[in-house]
């Protein structure tokens, strides 16, 4: 689907969101408009915030972490000396993924203090790691050019990695960026089957405690949240089948 049909979405606004995606009807959601009830009933404190951040990254580099110390295992033992080539390759992929999970973290969670803006091509090159380890395909409309200042460009990587992670059998996320005098907007347009967010990625997306659900699924949402909410701007999204779209306004 063509992202210059959706430079200006027209989303309907809706008090109410219906629990189950897969209706016909699209859900429509944005973050709470009441600015006062968004801050102190729905925000996280900045130490639960960290918290369960810390919490994330620790369960997404873990696995690579554990994978590298088998393929070391491997090579230290004798009897499996047959599978060395097949531990260093283990080791290799593993290693790659750990650094562009970190690469990725330190501008899209952390304060990556050695730069206050980044450009497109800079963005895309860390989204394009990331995406390489997932089925969805990433299609980063934006020329290499455009300058992102920090909380748009933290927005830009999350939007991004939600997009991808809502594919979770394959498809394409597209992102794109429109300037204009009011401020900056920002768009994910996920298509592919089973396209969705789950239940958990909703109370976040609006800002929400987390209800039943896993805290992983539900604090990077949340962030994004937040960090759109700290920014001043707003948050919205629609979902149909197999097809979902995100929306974030920044002011100028």
């Amino acid at each position: 689907m063509s992202m210059d049909d959706l430079s200006t979405p027209n989303l309907t606004r809706s008090a109410s969101e219906p629990a189950a995606h897969e209706d016909t009807a699209p859900v429509v959601a944005e973050a709470p408009a009441d600015e006062t009830q968004a801050t102190e009933g729905f925000a996280l404190s900045p130490h639960d915030l960290a918290t369960q951040l810390v919490g994330k990254l620790c369960h997404d580099f873990i696995s690579p972490a554990g994978a590298i110390m088998s393929g070391l295992d491997l090579l230290e033992d004798p009897s499996a000396q047959d599978m060395k080539q097949e531990a260093l390759n283990l080791i290799a992929a593993s290693a790659k993924k750990m650094v562009t999970l970190v690469h990725f973290a330190r501008v899209a969670f952390g304060a990556a203090s050695t730069s206050e803006a980044f450009n497109g091509g800079q963005l895309e090159k860390i989204l394009g790691d990331v995406f390489s380890t997932m089925r969805a395909e990433l299609d980063f409309a934006i020329p290499a050019d455009t300058v992102f200042q920090k909380p748009a460009a933290r927005t830009l990587l999350n939007l991004g990695l939600l997009a991808g992670n809502s594919l979770p059998t394959g498809g394409k996320a597209t992102l794109t960026a429109v300037a204009s005098d009011d401020g900056l907007t920002l768009i994910a347009d996920a298509a592919g089957p089973r396209a969705r967010l789950k239940a958990e990625a909703v109370e976040g997306l609006k800002g929400l405690p987390l209800g039943d659900g896993l805290n992983g699924q539900w604090i990077q949402p949340h962030w994004l949240w937040s960090t759109v909410h700290e920014a001043g701007g707003t948050l919205d999204f629609t979902v149909e089948p197999d097809h979902l779209v995100l929306t974030v306004k920044l002011p100028g």
